[in-house]
């Protein structure tokens, strides 16, 4: 979820200065600042700067397993694949059987994925098609999505960029969110913070962008460090960086009535998270190690394992992402956490 360099540059010609007090205090910063902040470009990600999502709450969701049997590996771009089958080609491996992937359901039809990777990763017996659900994030850089296409390729979910800082919201947020609810995708929004902020200014900026809108999954705050920022790239200390989170998950929480997913990297997490917002669930990025690798003792909803996914009939690069339970317990999930 971070902007790369060019897309930064370029972003930059409409994305001014932000805030750069230093202040440890939380508190409302009256005039907007017009911070150089966006999601990170999923394409351009060359090191695990991951994800993650705690909850502790979430024990029964299974984690999988070293003991678990090995599948057969299979060049994911190869041609020989029969093109009646419902192939799974998600980090170079290929399940053992396919027919299965695609399931119906009476709260909602499950694709099995049909996603390739760019840069496939072999995660061994702790492969991601082992799970049951997939989905998808997006934002901008995606561009203009068929949402009907991409479920079927296996977007069973999907979480959309709406807001960054406290004056940015991405141009193509509207037009997914509307889009992705009539395809049938049960979606969700993440913000993406800003250091430079408040928490509770962003807060009100997200709450002033994003519907509350029944069916609507849990919203998610994107923890990372905004180090291409043209405005404020210093790191603030953890207790700060805390606080500001603390105070927008928590306005967050009592306007949705939903707690908020932590979406997080390896690096910031190190720095700042771990043993921490315990009673928080946690979406990981871990895109060349299962996540109980890079986050041990954190217990995980959501792992993206892969910032270079490729979706037919879509021409960029796009996040993969699978949901850290079965079938059912998703179903389950989803009923108890929409809104």
């Amino acid at each position: 979820m971070r902007l790369n360099i060019v897309a930064g540059l370029a972003l930059a010609g409409t994305v001014l200065s932000a805030c750069t007090s230093s202040s440890t205090t939380d508190v409302l910063t009256l005039t907007p600042s017009k911070e150089v902040v966006s999601s990170i470009t999923p394409n351009d990600r060359q090191s695990d700067v991951s994800a993650v999502i705690d909850q502790q709450d979430l024990n029964p969701y299974p984690v999988i397993s070293a003991n678990q049997p090995a599948v057969s590996l299979v060049d994911p771009m190869s041609s020989a694949l029969a093109p009646n089958l419902r192939t799974v080609e998600v980090a170079s491996v290929r399940p053992q059987n396919p027919a299965r992937l695609t399931r119906r359901s009476s709260r909602q039809t499950i694709y099995g994925p049909k996603f390739r990777d760019a840069k496939p990763i072999n995660f061994g017996r702790a492969s991601p098609v082992h799970f049951d659900v997939h989905g998808v994030d997006v934002s901008r850089w995606q561009g203009k999505i068929d949402w009907n296409k991409l479920r079927k390729q296996g977007a069973n979910f999907a979480f959309i960029k709406s807001t960054d800082g406290g004056d940015h919201l991405d141009p193509n947020f509207k037009e997914n969110w509307k889009a992705a609810k009539a395809a049938g995708v049960p979606r969700g929004a993440y913000h993406f913070m800003y250091w430079c902020r408040s928490g509770e200014s962003q807060a009100k900026w997200f709450i002033r962008n994003v519907p509350r809108e029944k069916g609507a999954l849990p919203p998610v705050i994107d923890a990372e460090w905004n180090h291409q920022s043209k405005t404020c790239r210093r790191k603030p200390s953890p207790k700060l960086v805390r606080a500001r989170m603390k105070v927008f998950m928590e306005m967050v929480e009592r306007h949705y009535g939903q707690r908020p997913i932590i979406y997080t990297a390896p690096d910031f997490y190190e720095d700042n998270l771990q043993g921490h917002f315990k009673n928080y669930p946690f979406w990981l990025r871990s895109v060349a190690a299962h996540p109980k690798k890079r986050y041990p003792h954190r217990n995980f909803l959501f792992w993206q394992y892969s910032g270079t996914g490729l979706s037919r009939g879509h021409p960029t690069k796009i996040d993969l992402n699978v949901f850290n339970g079965s079938e059912s317990a998703w179903h389950k999930w989803v009923a108890k956490s929409a809104y």
